[in-house]
């Protein structure tokens, strides 16, 4: 079936979406772009159709197909429509992803083996789409990919002799969906453009959607600077470099959506507004209750993070000491690498009373920490953009953050949080001496909390910068 191109109209894939299923930020970022561009955009989403996505999608109409190639299987395309009137498709293959765990990895943590052939297959039925092969009514003016797991996608277009633009969104470039060479055939990869994906020897999706997108995107200007440079580019800086120079490498922040307000958030124990603060001491007790720490009169920080190396919970273990000694509280929630799951709960029981650890993630409990504790600590080594600290301002809790990625991009040091340079743990404790001298002074630290909470960080504002590089993408680049 050929189907001409609908005028501003885009398809967003993604391998994670907050609707039906979420591992990371990408996840929120999923629910929320999507929706933000509507007004402009015919904009319409691509998910795989995991077990959770068919559980919580309820009933799926049947659209389209998508014709097997090389050691790609053919699937289904159905349709769902939000309540919202975000139409989803979801793309229908029940031996590839119907099965317990997350999007990537099964129940034990484990990477599932064919992640090469699951997140190709889903980059192939992008292509497909946009080249009006699928056998829907529809057809995008413009991809819009995320991450490794659809990055491929650019490449099949233009290996198959589409002109669809693409526009890559890097969210995380430490992730590069990295799989044996060998697979090449498999994966419908022809042979000439096999060293498009090299990687030392392996094969690289996100590469492969480097070379091959017509824009190049990520989640933040500063991390957009810092990609293009060995130390945070993962390999991939001299080609990241390329394309910034010829205009293809941007940054924008990310925005957090309306359900992150204080005043009407129903998962707080307790609402308060920046006029009207009671509701802070209140969430504050809840979250103490919750963690089985005493009440206090000294400051409460918070930890709400994946548990990896990435985040720096070292660096916060490391200085944890030094807050417990100066009266300080600490409550961490999250989950991740057993390692760092280990060295957390080892904390909280070696500082009973002062230091409160929950391994997995509670939403409720989440937005109350970032409701009623006074700082939240975040450490990254690297951050391409971060949400946490967004929420966090939203909320009147002021960050304590390495100045790296999007967290320079949203943390205004000594107005809406505190910046330290240099991911160690002596920077971390100059930089916490700060903040417990603003603690003492309730005036500084009420107007620093006001600062944060009228911080602009919706998806407006994201949203226009994503709208004018649609069509800066649609016009190719020289």
């Amino acid at each position: 079936m050929d189907i001409a191109p609908v005028r501003d109209s885009a398809l967003f894939v993604v391998p994670e979406m907050a609707d039906f299923v979420k591992a990371g930020g990408l996840g929120d970022v999923a629910a929320a772009l999507p929706r933000a561009l509507r007004r402009r955009y015919d904009v319409r989403v691509l998910i795989p159709g995991y077990r959770d996505v068919l559980a919580r999608a309820g009933a799926i109409e049947h659209v389209g197909r998508i014709p097997a190639q090389a050691g790609l299987p053919s699937c289904d395309i159905g349709r769902v429509e939000q309540a919202d009137g975000l139409p989803v498709y979801v793309l229908l293959s029940p031996a590839l992803f119907e099965r317990e765990g997350t999007p990537y990895v099964d129940a034990d943590g484990v990477e599932w083996p064919d992640n090469a052939l699951r997140f190709a297959t889903l980059s192939h039925a992008a292509a497909e789409i946009a080249a009006g092969r699928a056998g829907l009514d529809w057809r995008p003016q413009l991809l819009h990919l995320n991450d490794w797991p659809s990055a491929l996608a650019a490449a099949y277009v233009r290996w198959r002799g589409g002109n669809t633009p693409c526009l890559l969104t890097i969210h995380n470039l430490a992730y590069q969906g990295l799989f044996p060479s060998a697979l090449a055939a498999q994966l419908g990869v022809p042979d000439e453009h096999v060293g498009e994906l090299d990687f030392h020897g392996q094969l690289s999706f996100l590469r492969g959607g480097i070379v091959n997108a017509r824009q190049v995107n990520t989640v933040s200007q500063s991390y957009a600077s810092q990609i293009i440079a060995p130390n945070d580019g993962c390999g991939l800086d001299q080609l990241l470099a390329q394309r910034a120079q010829r205009g293809a490498l941007s940054g924008i922040v990310n925005g957090i959506d309306a359900s992150w307000d204080p005043r009407t958030d129903a998962h707080l124990p307790a609402r308060f507004s920046i006029t009207q603060w009671q509701g802070r001491a209140e969430n504050a007790a809840h979250v103490r209750r919750a963690f089985g720490l005493p009440d206090s009169n000294g400051p409460l920080f918070a930890v709400v993070s994946r548990l990896v190396h990435q985040k720096g919970l070292d660096l916060t273990c490391e200085v944890a000491p030094q807050i417990v000694a100066a009266g300080g509280q600490i409550v961490v929630i999250g989950g991740g690498e057993p390692q760092i799951e280990q060295q957390v709960a080892a904390l909280a029981r070696r500082y009973p009373g002062h230091v409160g650890a929950h391994i997995g993630f509670e939403e409720g409990l989440a937005r109350a920490m970032f409701a009623g504790a006074d700082f939240l600590l975040m450490p990254s080594r690297f951050e391409p953009c971060g949400l946490s600290q967004m929420y966090a301002q939203r909320f009147g809790c002021l960050p304590i953050a390495h100045a790296t990625g999007g967290l320079i991009d949203t943390v205004d040091d000594g107005v809406t949080g505190f910046l330290f340079h240099g991911a160690s743990a002596d920077a971390l404790r100059r930089c916490l001496q700060r903040a417990f001298r603003t603690f003492r002074l309730p005036s500084l630290l009420a107007a620093m909390r006001r600062a944060a909470m009228l911080r602009p960080s919706g998806w407006e504002a994201a949203g226009n910068e994503y709208l004018a590089l649609y069509k800066r993408t649609a016009v190719e680049l020289t």
